[in-house]
């Protein structure tokens, strides 16, 4: 079924000419329009400082869309049609005059596509311009048009837990915390939101979801790329803050939150920060130290090319202490995780690019049964968010043959390679929401307060000088430390991005094949 139009409204894109807006929501905005879930009464007014006229800026979005946007324009009327929706204001955001200009022509924009007032704005912007934007929206009188008015900001939210409530104070005395949306794109990706479907809709899960069936939890997401040309950014921000505190927590939340009474966006997200709020602290630099492995990325060589390392990046110090790699164990204090430690790692320039979640099932017991025979592979369920999206399940089944050999079996739903699907842009999910007014895959302000605190000490033992930081060469899994921090408790981290393990027989499309 086709998705409801997200209704008459005006888009309001503050860095217009910015690398997100032309890689993200210029594309974003297209496919809603080609799928019908943008309607026809709505409009676009992009604002940057730089001077553009209308038609300069209306190139600008073409061009953006033919590089980034899944679906390309499929005659000069249709994209004539749709690109007439979009309008382009030179604005200085400090200067409160812009803002009043801008009301002018919002009003003349909204009368001649015939929108009710309905306004969101989206501030692609740095964020210690939120709140002189959001001064200047209301002085400039852009939120007394009838309709509703909506904020959707963009991480970094803060720099730790006092800044981000000092920047959320701010924003609060012009929005309220219904009308404020903080976006974080992992939580509009496919099988990010398929985790609730998958636990609470399939009876077989959810009796097993829990301490007593689950050994432990993984979750990685790798990249193979370095800083690029973000060293200025990341040299402030690290892999803690750019990675961890937002989607990796967020992952984790959907994994272990219980079930909401309701689908209703604040019972979702009611769960979602008990789960934050269970997290074990880490209460000392000593407790960072055992639980926490940092890492920066060294010269290297990946698929025979050589890779320099972080510290020879432009932007970046010659000493540079930031961390590229985190790895971390992590437990949920409740009654159903109690004693289940979860996994967490991120890194650049790691061999592969790949977000996957993997939950490893307790073993048979030993000397039972078929464990006389042989030592007997845990069982896995592998939640596949990026690049490759899908599910796949290990078993243990007997060996095809005459010999009573066991050995594990693997199972694969992979929705990236279905005939026809053509997976929304994760932008695309979160603006079409937004616009509805659906809040579930947004984060709320006490779920990112809880966030802060949680990844605030690990800082702060940093800054301390506390713990190592461990070097890895470019092109490698990390620091050899993260793999001990598994080790120690009998496990070892599993491999992601369909490297299987050897002689695991594979079961796809009715063939079965031994890789």
């Amino acid at each position: 079924m086709r998705e409801p139009a997200a209704g008459n409204a005006t888009y309001f894109i503050f860095g217009a000419t910015g690398d997100l807006a032309k890689r993200k929501l210029f594309p974003a905005l297209y496919s809603l329009y080609r799928e019908g879930k943008l309607g026809e009464r709505f409009a676009v007014i992009g604002l940057a400082r730089r001077p553009r006229t209308e038609e300069e800026f209306r190139g600008d979005v073409l061009r953006s869309i033919r590089e980034f946007c899944r679906y390309k324009p499929e005659s000069a009327q249709e994209w004539d049609r749709f690109a007439g929706h979009f309008t382009y204001q030179s604005l200085d955001i400090g200067n409160l005059e812009g803002f009043r200009a801008l009301r002018e022509l919002a009003e003349e924009v909204e009368s001649r596509f015939n929108i009710g007032g309905n306004r969101l704005f989206y501030l692609a912007l740095a964020p210690e311009l939120f709140g002189t934007v959001s001064r200047n929206l209301k002085e400039g009188g852009m939120l007394e048009s009838p309709g509703w008015h909506r904020l959707i900001i963009e991480k970094p939210f803060g720099y730790d837990y006092l800044s981000a409530k000092k920047l959320n104070e701010e924003i609060r005395q012009v929005f309220r915390e219904e009308e404020i949306f903080r976006i974080d794109h992992y939580l509009g990706k496919e099988m990010v939101q398929n985790i609730e479907v998958i636990r609470f809709s399939n009876g077989f899960f959810e009796p097993l979801w829990n301490h007593r069936h689950i050994a432990n939890v993984q979750i990685t997401l790798a990249e193979t790329v370095g800083i690029e040309d973000r060293g200025a950014y990341y040299e402030n921000s690290g892999a803690l803050r750019d990675m961890v505190q937002n989607h990796l927590l967020q992952m984790l939340t959907m994994i272990a939150m219980e079930p909401p009474s309701r689908l209703d966006p604040e019972d979702i997200r009611d769960e979602k920060v008990k789960v934050l709020r269970s997290i074990r602290p880490f209460r000392s630099p000593d407790d960072v130290m055992r639980r926490v492995v940092r890492g920066q990325y060294a010269a290297g060589m990946r698929n025979g090319k050589p890779l320099k390392g972080y510290r020879e990046e432009d932007k970046v110090a010659p000493d540079s202490q930031t961390e590229t790699f985190f790895a971390a164990r992590m437990f949920v204090d409740n009654f159903r995780w109690a004693g289940v430690p979860f996994y967490v790692r991120t890194g650049k320039r790691l061999p592969v690019k790949a977000t996957e979640i993997v939950i490893e099932f307790k073993n048979a017991p030993d000397n039972v049964l078929f464990a006389k025979r042989q030592v007997l592979q845990p069982n896995l369920l592998v939640i596949r968010i990026n690049p490759m999206e899908g599910i796949y399940i290990k078993v243990n089944a007997k060996k095809p043959g005459n010999e009573p050999l066991i050995q594990p079996v693997a199972m694969e739903f992979c929705q990236s390679n279905q005939i026809g699907i053509n997976t929304p842009e994760a932008y695309e999910r979160l603006l079409h929401d937004a616009a509805r007014g659906d809040s579930t895959y947004f984060t709320r302000w006490d779920e990112l307060a809880a966030a802060w605190k949680l990844v605030d000490p690990i800082a702060g033992a940093w800054r301390e000088n506390s713990g190592p930081l461990y070097f890895y060469p470019a092109g490698s899994w990390g620091p050899l430390e993260a793999e001990k921090l598994l080790r120690d408790d009998g496990f070892h981290w599993w491999p992601v991005n369909g490297q299987e393990e050897d002689n695991v027989i594979w079961v796809s499309n009715t063939q079965v094949t031994v890789k």
